[in-house]
C-alpha cells in the first residue's frame, strides 16, 4: 500500500494522479488492518459512519464515477430513500468482499485513466439537483476521485483511533510489517 507518492514513480500526469489516488486507498486500506468484520463495522463515535462503510462507499463511488465517465450506468443504483446502505455491510457483506470488490474497482479505474487518449476527454454530469448542468473531464473525475477518498481516509483515521487506540503511524508501521 503507498504510503508516500515519490516523484520520481509519479511518471506523467496520469501516473501523478493515479499514485495520488493510491497513496489515499492505501491510508483507509491500512485504517481495517487486524480488524473483524464486527468491529470494521462499529461506530465509536455520534456519527453513523463505520470504516467497513467507508470501504463499501468508497469503492462504490469509484465505480460510478468511471463507469460515467465511460459512458456506462454504475454497477449500483440506490433510491433517495436507501443511500445509507452505501455506508454499511448489508446481506452478507464482508470486509473482505469489500475490499477485494474495490481492489478490482481501482484496476479498472487506472486501466481507464491510461487507456483514454487524453484526460481532457469528457462527459456530461448526471442530472441531480447538486450539479450544474455541464461536462466535466476524466481528470476532473480523478480529481474529484482523490478528494473524495482522502476525506474519507480522514474519517478513517478518527475512527480507527476510536477503536482501539492505532494511529495512522501505527497502522503504517504494521502494514510494513504484514
Amino acid at each position: 500500500m503507498v504510503t508516500h507518492v515519490r516523484a520520481e514513480a509519479q511518471g506523467d500526469e496520469r501516473g501523478a494522479l493515479l499514485s495520488f489516488l493510491a497513496e489515499q486507498r492505501g491510508g483507509i486500506r491500512r485504517s481495517v488492518l487486524g480488524l473483524t468484520d464486527e468491529q470494521a463495522s462499529s461506530r465509536p463515535s455520534a456519527s453513523e459512519l463505520s470504516l467497513a462503510g467507508l470501504v463499501k462507499h468508497v469503492a462504490e463511488v469509484e465505480q460510478s464515477w468511471v463507469a460515467r465517465a465511460k459512458g456506462e450506468e454504475p454497477a449500483v443504483h440506490r433510491e433517495a430513500s436507501n443511500w445509507h446502505e452505501c455506508f454499511a455491510l448489508v446481506d452478507g457483506e464482508t470486509l473482505a468482499s469489500q475490499l477485494d470488490y474495490w481492489e478490482k474497482v481501482a484496476a479498472e479505474t487506472e486501466a481507464f485513466a491510461r487507456s483514454v487518449p487524453s484526460l481532457d476527454d469528457s462527459f456530461p454530469l448526471p442530472k441531480a439537483p447538486w450539479f450544474p448542468e455541464e461536462s466535466v473531464s476524466v481528470r476532473w473525475v480523478l480529481l474529484h476521485l482523490i478528494r473524495e477518498t482522502a476525506r474519507h481516509a480522514g474519517h478513517a483515521d478518527i475512527i480507527r483511533e476510536a477503536l482501539d487506540g492505532k494511529t495512522a503511524f501505527e497502522l503504517v508501521a504494521l502494514a510494513e510489517k504484514s
